[in-house]
């Protein structure tokens, strides 16, 4: 039915396809065998000219999933939750709404995963998985409405500092949360 190659997440040797008309999604990744020294996962190979060799190249590839630091998390939160704020303050929901979308794929759900020992795959099979178990991150979707969207950001900007807690960063950024809520509660709307 159609394809296309996966520049959006920087990875233009994956072609994502959907056939049909009973619709299946599949990534096909086409690579070379030099680039099987580093993977984030092992794949299934469908095709190889020379599938012992291949073989043999996987067994002995570093497979490691790209987990984030806590300084990592912590040098963005702040920055990505003030964002919000200032979307919301604007009145522009959709934006807001849209940041917490990213701000629950980048670290809460990368966070969640951290805290159950896994590797930090976003906001993917996080109901099938359990990590929520507290249905915390309910409570960071806002409707198209401020309120919601302050409760979201407020709920976010809480969830993150009891996932920060499992393992703190080196360094804490100064007058956060305290600034972040402050902004948020004391600011007019349409004023920043």
């Amino acid at each position: 039915m159609c394809a296309f190659t996966g520049e959006h997440v920087s990875e233009p040797r994956l072609l994502i396809c959907l056939y049909g008309p009973a619709l299946l999604h599949v990534d096909l990744k086409f690579i070379a065998a030099a680039d099987l020294c580093h993977m984030v996962e092992r794949p299934e190979v469908l095709f190889a000219r020379e599938p012992a060799r291949i073989g043999s190249l996987l067994d002995a590839a570093q497979i490691a999933w790209p987990n984030k630091t806590p300084d990592w998390f912590e040098d963005r939160a702040w920055v990505w939750l003030h964002y919000a704020a200032t979307k919301l303050l604007r009145g522009e929901l959709y934006e807001a709404i849209g940041m917490l979308a990213f701000f629950r794929g980048e670290v809460l759900g990368p966070l969640l995963y951290r805290r159950a020992g896994l590797s930090q795959r976003g906001v993917r099979r996080i109901e099938a998985l359990g990590l929520d178990m507290d249905d915390r991150l309910i409570a960071t979707n806002a409707g198209h409405d401020r309120d919601t969207v302050q409760h979201a950001l407020l709920a976010a900007t809480h969830l993150y500092l009891e996932l920060r807690a499992d393992a703190r960063p080196e360094r804490t950024v100064d007058n956060m949360p305290a600034a972040l809520i402050d902004f948020l509660q004391s600011a007019r709307p349409d004023s920043v």
